[in-house]
């Protein structure tokens, strides 16, 4: 459904050919990086990563939603080949409901206190085979659901957004208490049906005992 309230903006570009007489063509070195599998040097990013974004598209909309998990925040079966276990989570599934109907994906790998991130596209499937599921469990508690991923393609980004907004530097962190709540947010959405301060008080333990 089209969006009506969007702005109007002067001068929009609407094709490919006035964004190329603007931005010129990319150098050699922003095409040569892209792999078609997980290369030697893409793997040792991606392992050392305990933090992505997950775009997917389907009928229903965009969705893009974070995935963590220390020490790998997913597994390398093959060159061609990426595991994600689904881990506890709100139950919305946004994005596994797209990726049952539209299996493009994209990925985006953080490693904390690298400017690089690590870009991966491809098709991706779901599975809840029990073998699978076990042999991706964390403390004997097996994913729900694994998504497996097919490499399209793969390329890192280079590190200005990074740099730009000092992601790493402890100086420029917010400090949280600046912010709202999430249930201070979530009274505020539902008229104090739900959330409220003893939402964020409880959710501390709530996370200890559902995390995986």
């Amino acid at each position: 459904m089209p969006d009506t309230h969007a702005a109007a903006l002067p001068s929009v570009i609407s094709s490919v050919e006035e964004l190329e007489a603007i931005y010129g063509q990319p150098g050699e070195a922003s095409l040569v990086k892209v792999a078609d599998r997980i290369t030697p040097q893409y793997r040792q990013f991606i392992e050392a990563s305990p933090f992505m974004a997950l775009a997917t598209v389907g009928p229903d909309g965009l969705d893009c939603s974070p995935r963590g998990e220390l020490g790998g925040v997913l597994h390398i079966a093959d060159e061609k080949t990426l595991l994600l276990p689904d881990r506890r989570g709100n139950n919305r599934i946004d994005s596994l409901r797209n990726v049952v109907r539209d299996p493009r994906v994209a990925l985006l790998f953080l490693v904390p206190g690298s400017g690089s991130t690590i870009r991966v596209n491809g098709r991706a499937q779901l599975s809840a085979d029990p073998a699978l599921l076990d042999r991706l469990a964390v403390d004997g508690k097996p994913p729900r659901t694994v998504m497996a991923i097919t490499v399209g393609e793969v390329y890192f980004q280079c590190a200005r957004a990074v740099v730009r907004a000092e992601l790493w530097n402890p100086e420029r962190h917010v400090d949280p208490k600046s912010l709202p709540t999430p249930g201070g947010i979530l009274a505020a959405m539902s008229e104090d049906r739900v959330g409220g301060q003893a939402y964020d008080e409880e959710w501390p333990e709530r996370a200890r005992k559902t995390l995986w």
